[in-house]
């Protein structure tokens, strides 16, 4: 939800928000397209890096504090060309994280009907985020959206405050795993698991690790 909801509100009503700016419908129209574009380059760019360096964390974290300026400057007072260029960081923030999002969910469940349910679950919590969006923009709020851009900003606050939770609690249990498996080494063991158990064991397995 910290990401399927701005992605949803942003991708439903940019139109409207820009054409709030004072522009006509067409215009408004036209200047979706920058945004978008922009996106799509930071997302390749987020996709190579996040691939090369294995990890998601760092780069749904910029997603999300882009998606916080971007929303911080729209429910502002700031003058219209400030907004707009708040939205291309929405635009950006939302779109660049979600492929991330989506492969770190897909990395940290292990087992075949695990990360089928799992990844079921996400995509139908994250429609579940599209179909609230379009009740937050309401006409009579134009051209702020407090209730919209509000409750937006809170749903990447708590996208804030979790992902760091996450990742703490992955490396943890990470630490634990090399320390057991150190130790075991240490100690001459070695505990032998079959290919069926260790598929049967998923992410609970002692050679599987989080990805960060």
């Amino acid at each position: 939800m910290s990401i399927s909801a701005p992605l949803s509100g942003i991708t439903l009503f940019l139109p409207t928000i820009i054409n709030s700016f004072g522009y006509s419908t067409s215009i408004s129209q036209l200047l979706t397209i920058p945004p978008y574009v922009c996106a799509t380059i930071v997302l390749f760019v987020f996709a190579h890096y996040s691939d090369k360096l294995k990890m998601r964390s760092p780069f749904i974290l910029t997603g999300l504090l882009m998606c916080l300026i971007g929303f911080s400057i729209n429910i502002s007072t700031a003058p219209n060309g400030v907004k707009y260029f708040g939205t291309f960081w929405i635009v950006i923030g939302s779109y660049a994280s979600v492929p991330g999002l989506v492969a770190w969910h897909g990395n940290n469940l292990a087992g075949q009907y695990k990360r089928g349910v799992g990844l079921g679950l996400q995509i139908g919590i994250g429609v579940f985020g599209g179909a609230f969006s379009t009740l937050i923009y309401r006409s009579q709020d134009s051209p702020r959206y407090i209730l919209g851009h509000g409750l937006e900003l809170m749903f990447v606050g708590i996208g804030l405050i979790f992902l760091p939770i996450a990742v703490f609690v992955y490396k943890r249990i990470n630490a634990n795993r090399d320390a057991a498996e150190r130790l075991a080494l240490e100690r001459g063991e070695r505990i032998q698991y079959s290919n069926q158990e260790l598929r049967e064991l998923g992410d609970r397995a002692p050679n599987f690790r989080y990805t960060l």
